[in-house]
């Protein structure tokens, strides 16, 4: 078992984590900020990085420098497991072996685009669960041209076995093409509902993951997260506005 990490200076280990000089972040803890455990720090504390829950504005930051965030464009034909009983290639064998990740949520097999994988298993759970309402856009190609009334039902929302889909966000954007953002989590879902209003997917992509947009990253390849794009996740992952010192990267929408 390995020791667990000396406490330091909290201002050095925001200054780490990406929330601005040590000047900066010795201000926010002075305006009150920043709270370590529950309590609103003060100028002189100390924490373990890989011990403490750290906040700042209400929105938790991960200050544990063993975590890991990966951004990866998943190509058609890989699945979004550990590992597959088919021989099939994996998400995971796209990605570094050492940390081991896991992916945030699941695109299936002929799904592509973007996809989170990290070791973080609080904000992991945060992304996925359903409470938080973290937005993923979504381009469909489909089979025929959806009528206005075929839109407004989508974003109505669409009957299917497991009930009622929650309002969505949707536009054509070509003839064949629709752009979706939905901010749940079913199996298979905006291919469910596009069949439902009878124009099936011919081709799926995920375009964004809340604050998240990569249009250069190709496909295949991974990144990991720049602390100011980890910075807007974090805060669209607890559902609170916008705090002062995070703001979003030139990805974001």
């Amino acid at each position: 078992m390995s020791e667990p990490d000396p406490p330091e200076r909290l201002q050095k280990v925001l200054a780490r984590a990406g929330l601005g000089s040590r000047r900066t972040c010795e201000d926010l803890i002075v305006a009150g900020r920043v709270r370590v455990d529950g309590k609103v720090a003060t100028l002189g504390d100390r924490v373990a990085a890989d011990a403490a829950s750290v906040e700042v504005d209400g929105v938790p930051i991960a200050i544990d420098p063993t975590l890991v965030h990966y951004l990866l464009n998943k190509p058609p034909g890989v699945v979004t497991t550990a590992s597959d009983t088919h021989g099939r290639p994996t998400v995971l064998g796209l990605v570094p072996a050492e940390p081991l990740v896991h992916p945030v949520g699941r695109l299936d097999l002929d799904t592509e685009g973007l996809l989170l994988l990290t070791n973080d298993g609080a904000l992991t759970h945060r992304l996925t669960h359903p409470s938080f309402a973290v937005d993923k856009e979504y381009l469909a190609e489909v089979s025929g041209s959806p009528s206005r009334g075929a839109v407004r039902s989508l974003r109505e929302g669409i009957e299917l076995d497991d009930g009622l889909t929650a309002p969505a966000t949707v536009a054509l954007v070509e003839r064949n093409v629709l752009r979706i953002v939905i901010h749940e989590g079913r199996n298979r879902q905006v291919r469910r509902m596009c069949a439902a209003v009878g124009h099936p997917v011919v081709r799926l992509v995920r375009t964004r993951i809340g604050p998240i947009r990569d249009a250069d990253l190709r496909p295949g390849v991974w990144r990991e997260l720049t602390q100011t794009e980890l910075r807007a996740l974090e805060q669209a992952a607890t559902g609170s506005g916008a705090a002062a010192g995070l703001h979003p990267g030139p990805n974001d929408p």
